[in-house]
């Protein structure tokens, strides 16, 4: 009996990677013959880079820069050598041959909303300028192309702090150099200059969103609540990001439009702030994580699949890492069971799994995680 353990994180309890190790150790104990896949999952979140870059045969590389609101933050990306990635993942970056490695960066390492507590939160204050700063290191290993992963973030600055830290300057009615900014600041911008480096490395955008950066189903109305933006703040602030959107647009000779487009509200906007200054592309994050474990034959080769996330509900089915894991497991005939902090779906759900026990406060609950998933699962394959 071969099981495929693939789990996604735990929002505010447990890695994507000690979920599944969790879920190994409790299937040891109650059916030690079976042979288990661990494969943990990502959305382009917490664990991007260390997922990707295990699964490529890759190495870390470690790297200092400016949090989300300021303070110095220790962190990574990765690299891979293009032949440690499935040909499939390679096609959709548009990469042929063995050449260069592949560069992998994480947005949450650098600007993540789990870097602040949350009485820190404010978009109006952070900045995605370590990630900038992390994309010019990963840029400096000359790799074929650089992969990024923005689930997660702390910011609505648009990028603007990333491509401050890649040479863009913010000027103010005198022409002076405002330095690096927050969107507090933006009220004193009239002017922008300079570019990032010319011949800076391809840059892929792993997102699932589909939001705009503006209007009632944009970047800010949608996610900017869960980064601490206020209802008093916010119609301020989006119409400051719709100024700050022409003139990065206007910069590089893009079209207005480019604000509409689906995908480029995701974190913060800074899918917008990358394609307009750097040409970046985006790519379908859960079609990529796919291909690039060979998810797929790894599925094929399993006699029985879990996967699980902190909540399981409609949305899961709509681009999330288990929910593709679900689809996939039953369009190719393998029986699936998924165990997730709490399970929000109409009617009666047979093969899933709430793990928290309704007598357990949140708070309670989000500190056992692992000791609740190792129990549900136990309890599920014991008999």
């Amino acid at each position: 009996m071969t099981v495929l353990l693939a789990f996604d994180k735990f929002k505010d309890s447990m890695s994507a990677e000690a979920a599944c190790r969790a879920a190994a150790q409790a299937l040891s104990v109650v059916q030690p013959g079976w042979a288990v896949d661990l494969c943990p999952l990502t959305d382009g979140g917490d664990g991007f880079t260390s997922i990707l870059t295990r699964a490529a045969g890759g190495t870390e590389l470690a790297a200092t820069v400016t949090g989300p609101r300021g303070r110095t933050v220790e962190t990574a990306f990765g690299l891979v050598p293009a032949s440690g990635v499935p040909v499939a993942a390679r096609e959709l970056l548009g990469i042929r041959g063995d050449g260069a490695p592949i560069a992998i960066v994480e947005m949450a390492s650098a600007s993540g909303l789990a870097l602040l507590s949350p009485e820190e939160r404010d978009p109006l204050q952070a900045s995605s300028l370590g990630t900038g700063e992390l994309l010019r290191a990963a840029a400096a290993r000359h790799p074929a192309a650089i992969l990024l992963g923005v689930g997660g973030s702390a910011t609505h600055d648009l990028g603007l702090g990333a491509l401050g830290a890649l040479g863009l300057r913010f000027r103010d009615q005198a022409g002076s150099d405002l330095g690096a900014l927050v969107p507090a600041d933006w009220a004193r911008v009239r002017s922008l200059a300079g570019k990032p480096a010319d011949g800076f490395p391809p840059v892929f955008i792993a997102c699932d969103v589909e939001n705009p950066l503006l209007g009632p189903a944009g970047a800010l109305a949608v996610y900017g609540p869960q980064k601490g933006i206020t209802p008093a703040k916010a119609p301020a602030l989006e119409a400051e990001s719709a100024r700050m959107a022409a003139l990065l647009a206007a910069a590089f000779h893009r079209g207005p439009e480019l604000a509409l487009a689906p995908g480029a509200g995701a974190a913060g906007g800074i899918a917008f702030g990358l394609v307009a200054a750097l040409g970046a592309t985006l790519v379908p994050g859960a079609a990529l994580f796919g291909a690039w474990v060979d998810l797929d034959a790894r599925i094929a080769r399993a006699d029985l699949v879990l996967t699980g996330e902190g909540r399981f509900d409609a949305s899961s089915m709509s681009g999330k890492g288990p929910g593709l894991v679900v689809r996939r497991a039953r369009e190719l005939g393998r029986p699936v069971q998924v165990f997730a902090g709490q399970v929000q779906l109409p009617g009666a759900a047979p093969g899933f799994h709430p793990i928290s026990p309704g007598a357990d406060t949140l708070a309670a609950a989000l500190l056992r995680g692992e000791e609740l998933l190792r129990a549900a699962v136990q309890r599920t394959f014991g008999g």
